[in-house]
């Protein structure tokens, strides 16, 4: 889908000088945010930039001010020092309704009106922008396809529908006029946990296809290292721990506090992080049935394994043939089961629990097509991880906040 496709396509944007289907840059400048009555701030000093077209998130104990920080993006709280922009322009310079409508917000209950439809909770925006009909109807159309829902969903009322199809609407809500910002608090957190893996993963194919600078609440670190492109840990007070991409604050956390807060299974999370796909497979000397079985021990010797892999003739797996079983002609009935094949968009957490599961030291990898692509072991894995290149990293320990 380009933007010459979309509905939203007309028409001036609802934040002056923003263009439609475009990320923005958000850049918190030193801000401070005191409540009356509290000792210390609830956001203390807090300075980061987030990419357009980056997804940001937000995490922390309780207190930590995340939620703040959130809300002081499109002003649903004042802040009293220093200054928040987006792409340049100071949020505090804008107007409060014209800044709002321009920002998607999605919260943990999706806050839908419940007396409308879910085509009207979609159009809110719109129609404060004062869209024609037809393009609202066409918007309509467009996001709930978006979004993974049937046309027939925009006449029923959001009682009608399952949690997750009540977070989906809210997406499509929060999309309506195709703002550059979305700040999400804790959307999926009220959602069973197949449903919201399933939302995560919804979520980031849509942010891959109409791409927007998201800023994330949440308390889970799962669901922070899963889907941020940076994650940002607060600590007690506002206060800033670390701003890292994930694998780097996994690899790297530049404090007890927040090795203690991403947990002690850093090591297995990073393994979430990278497919099969991103290894340099190590080669799998294979053969077909009825060829020079002499030929076929040499090449699996030559590599130092102790079994060759029995292919078709489109180069698919079909069996493990050991090495002292290659004396005359490949025959495959000498073959044994392979198991479970590991897949090139297969997390490196699966391939090794795969691995472990069927205790072998290698696990076979095939393509798109089924066809053999090479292996993995537990050390390539290991060398993978102890490969993070330090020179990404975007927060220096020497900048922790004492």
């Amino acid at each position: 889908m380009t933007s010459l496709d979309t509905a939203h396509d007309e028409g001036p944007s609802a934040r002056s000088g923003a263009s439609g289907g475009t990320a923005a840059e958000i850049v918190f400048d030193s801000v401070t945010k005191r409540y009356a009555g509290q000792e210390q701030p609830a956001v203390d000093n807090l300075s980061l930039t987030i990419g357009a077209g980056e997804i940001c998130m937000l995490v922390g104990p309780s207190g930590a001010g995340k939620t703040t920080a959130l809300k002081l993006i499109n002003r649903l709280i004042d802040f009293e020092e220093g200054d928040i922009t987006i792409d340049g322009r100071g949020v505090r310079g804008e107007n409060v309704t014209a800044l709002r409508r321009g920002i998607g917000y999605v919260i943990q209950q999706t806050g839908l009106f419940p007396h409308m439809t879910i085509a009207a909770n979609i159009a809110t925006v719109p129609r404060l922008l004062r869209w024609d009909k037809q393009r609202i109807r066409a918007r309509i159309d467009e996001l709930l396809e978006l979004v993974g829902l049937e046309p027939e969903y925009a006449k029923r009322y959001p009682a009608q529908l399952s949690g997750g199809q009540r977070q989906r609407v809210g997406l499509a809500r929060a999309l309506a006029a195709d703002p550059p910002v979305m700040l999400m608090d804790e959307p999926f957190g009220a959602l069973d946990p197949i449903t919201r893996g399933r939302l995560q993963e919804e979520f980031l194919r849509l942010h891959a296809r109409v791409s927007k600078t998201v800023v994330f609440v949440t308390h889970d670190i799962d669901e922070a290292i899963k889907m941020g492109d940076r994650v940002c840990v607060l600590r007690q007070g506002g206060r800033l721990a670390q701003y890292d991409p994930p694998d780097v604050l996994l690899a790297r956390p530049v404090d007890e506090f927040v090795a203690d807060f991403v947990g002690a299974d850093r090591g297995l999370k990073r393994l979430s992080l990278r497919r099969v796909g991103d290894l340099h497979l190590l080669p799998a000397p294979s053969a077909r049935a009825g060829e020079d079985g002499t030929a076929a021990r040499a090449r699996v010797a030559e590599v130092g394994y102790e079994t060759l892999i029995l292919v078709d003739d489109d180069g698919r797996p079909q069996g493990m043939i050991g090495r002292d079983s290659l004396n005359g002609p490949v025959n495959a009935s000498d073959a044994r089961s392979i198991g479970v094949f590991g897949r090139l968009d297969m997390p490196l957490r699966d391939a090794l629990s795969v691995m472990l599961s069927q205790a072998g030291s290698h696990l076979v990898v095939v393509d798109d097509d089924g066809r053999l692509a090479g292996l993995v072991s537990a050390d390539l894995i290991s060398a993978e991880l102890a490969g993070t290149d330090a020179s990404a990293r975007a927060f220096d320990a020497d900048e922790v906040p004492t």
